[in-house]
């Protein structure tokens, strides 16, 4: 075998290794979140999580409907949208230091301030990043906020910065009560999250 096609097998031996693992990777349950303070701290700390479900974005006379699918790991975060969104899939994907986004035709770009970016090149703007806390049902640590709870004490609604957040739904996920239907406001613009399942990995 000539050394090309060597180091090409075991790439693709590597990669065959790495979707195996994958794909055998199972969810695990949460810990029981018994009071606010716990809730908060477990799952502020989760690093290895993603969510699947549908998103709605409107601003003014812009706005789409899409599939959703987000994925926490440590301090990286990937939110794909694909469906109806006449531009096709987009990808948004950083850490706590860079932020970029790549459209359907895979060009990349940086963005300097995500949320105010996102609305000067399409219109609208997905406040990516607090959306992994509020999507968890918790403020955003980093932001000073107003909260109000349910009957079951959990969080109902959430002012942080300019956006107002509501959680009108909760249903099972990871063994827990998790948000399910989540909306986000801030001036004209409305983000819409039905969330349809959750999954929670434990690391090694």
């Amino acid at each position: 075998m000539r050394p090309d096609s060597t180091a090409r097998y075991i790439a693709l031996a590597l990669s065959l290794l790495a979707i195996a693992g994958c794909a055998t990777q199972r969810g695990v349950d949460l810990p029981e979140l018994s009071d606010w303070e716990t809730r908060t701290r477990i799952l502020a700390g989760m690093a290895d999580w993603e969510f699947r479900g549908r998103i709605g974005v409107s601003a003014g006379n812009e706005g789409f409907n899409g599939k959703l699918r987000y994925a926490q790991n440590d301090n990286d975060f990937r939110l794909v949208v694909s469906g109806p969104l006449g531009f096709g899939s987009i990808r948004i994907e950083g850490d706590s230091q860079r932020v970029t986004v790549t459209d359907k035709d895979g060009e990349e770009t940086v963005l300097q301030d995500p949320e105010f970016d996102l609305r000067a090149m399409y219109g609208w703007t997905i406040p990516v990043t607090s959306l992994r806390y509020w999507a968890l049902g918790i403020p955003d640590p980093a932001v000073p906020a107003d909260t109000e709870f349910n009957e079951d004490g959990q969080l109902a609604s959430l002012r942080q910065g300019s956006w107002h957040i509501e959680i009108a739904q909760y249903r099972d996920g990871g063994g827990q009560s998790m948000p399910r239907r989540l909306t986000a406001v801030s001036g004209d613009n409305k983000v819409r999250l039905l969330i349809d399942n959750w999954t929670f990995r434990q690391r090694n």
